[in-house]
């Protein structure tokens, strides 16, 4: 099989076993190069991922019911989510935007046939009509919203199988949370000596690392694909 059609039937596992679950299977997908940096600098774009890799990031949007970015991706990136380089549907256009900073001019803005739901920790948001909805959950001290409660919330909605692309925040967030159940990492042959795409986890017991297992490992065109499950051996203490 190819490395494209790997990867679909794991996921496809996945999405058939997922049937007693009460939250969306979650997949963190993003790039990033061999010193483990997905850009510059916080705040600045930088696109490492090459043509074969970007279609199988589309491939991927493609198996997933719902797509994550936080709002500072739709800042730096203005994404759209969409499945562009593969055949399939477009993915449920989903952003953590707890101070709802998201620009009424935003691609996701005009999504071709998706209204974008924003969660957030605010009320407010009729400026932007019927291309967004405002979905208000209850945040911590700080305003950031509970992603197990965005998890419960979006299986209702019909989210099964969720893909989570980034930022370092968000995919940071997902991991400390123990939420995120598989990884697909695009290990671009560059150095950057930038921003990391995984934050400070704030571990010191080695029995509480997430762990890749059974790890797989596949060419694709320049890029090196990394994927697998990811393990917590000791749960997240509240």
């Amino acid at each position: 099989m190819t490395i494209n059609q790997q990867i679909e039937h794991w996921l496809t596992a996945h999405k058939h076993n997922s049937a007693s679950a009460t939250r969306p299977f979650v997949t963190l997908s993003y790039a990033q190069s061999w010193d483990g940096s997905i850009t510059t600098r916080s705040g600045e774009s930088l696109a490492l991922s090459g043509a074969e890799s970007t279609r199988l990031t589309h491939q991927l949007r493609s198996l997933h019911d719902g797509i994550l970015v936080g709002i500072g991706t739709v800042l730096t990136d203005d994404p759209q989510l969409t499945v562009r380089n593969w055949p399939g549907t477009n993915p449920q256009p989903i952003v953590l935007d707890s101070r709802l900073r998201l620009p009424t001019n935003a691609r996701l803005c005009q999504h071709p046939d998706q209204t974008c739901w924003v969660l957030t920790s605010l009320s407010k948001g009729s400026e932007f009509g019927d291309q967004v909805e405002i979905i208000t959950l209850e945040g911590d001290a700080e305003g950031r919203i509970n992603l197990a409660e965005a998890l419960t919330l979006l299986w209702k909605k019909g989210i099964k199988m969720l893909m989570v692309e980034g930022g370092s925040q968000v995919i940071t967030a997902f991991l400390k949370a123990q939420l995120a159940d598989a990884l697909v990492l695009t290990i671009a042959p560059t150095l950057v000596g930038g921003y990391k795409g995984v934050g400070n986890l704030g571990i010191t017991n080695k029995l509480q690392l997430p762990q890749i297992r059974p790890l797989h490992t596949q060419m694709l065109g320049d890029d090196l694909i990394m994927w697998g499950n990811l393990h917590y051996q000791e749960p997240v203490k509240s």
